[in-house]
């Protein structure tokens, strides 16, 4: 298959980038072929048919790499198939539930209804305060989160495979886009 897909990421600590690569890696299995790369290396989406875009969240906002990316492309992904996600809350049970049914940044909101994505994704995330920074760790412990890596690796595959099934079922090729 000649798709090119590009999975974008920011990250601050490494899981979000692991997550972006599971992505990656189930859209290859699927013959696809995808790149995976932090925001600040994309210079050109023109060469992307498919962009899924995501990012850590923090304090409910994506990282500011994300959101400049995203505002920057805005034209272009309007073009494109998107999918975006976000990875941050930790815990046992239902993200959305966890974050009182928020999914996505209310201020990048109105951005996304312009690209009109196919699909937004909130995924957990992973509090290692051993990466943390004193500021980080004094907010783990004021909020009192939970602490560990709660990814769903078997989500975030499944959610990836039905980007692949979209892409592959439709037959979506260079001369072919769908919205």
């Amino acid at each position: 298959m000649n798709t090119q897909v590009l999975v974008a990421y920011a990250t601050k600590h490494g899981a979000t980038a692991e997550i972006a690569e599971k992505i990656g890696e189930v859209l290859r299995q699927a013959d696809i072929r995808t790149d995976v790369l932090p925001t600040n290396r994309v210079n050109n989406l023109h060469s992307y048919k498919a962009v899924v875009l995501g990012s850590a969240v923090y304090i409910g906002r994506w990282r500011k790499e994300a959101a400049k990316f995203l505002k920057a492309n805005e034209e272009v992904l309007a073009e494109q198939l998107v999918w975006l996600f976000s990875s941050g809350p930790t815990g046992k049970g239902n993200p959305v539930e966890l974050l009182k049914g928020w999914y996505f940044p209310p201020v990048l909101q109105p951005i996304a209804d312009r690209i009109q994505p196919r699909g937004i994704a909130l995924f957990h995330g992973v509090v290692d305060m051993k990466k943390s920074n004193f500021i980080e760790k004094w907010m783990i412990n004021k909020v009192k989160a939970p602490v560990g890596d709660f990814r769903d690796w078997e989500a975030i595959s499944s959610w990836a495979a039905v980007i692949a099934n979209v892409l592959l079922e439709n037959n979506w090729t260079s001369g072919t886009q769908l919205k």
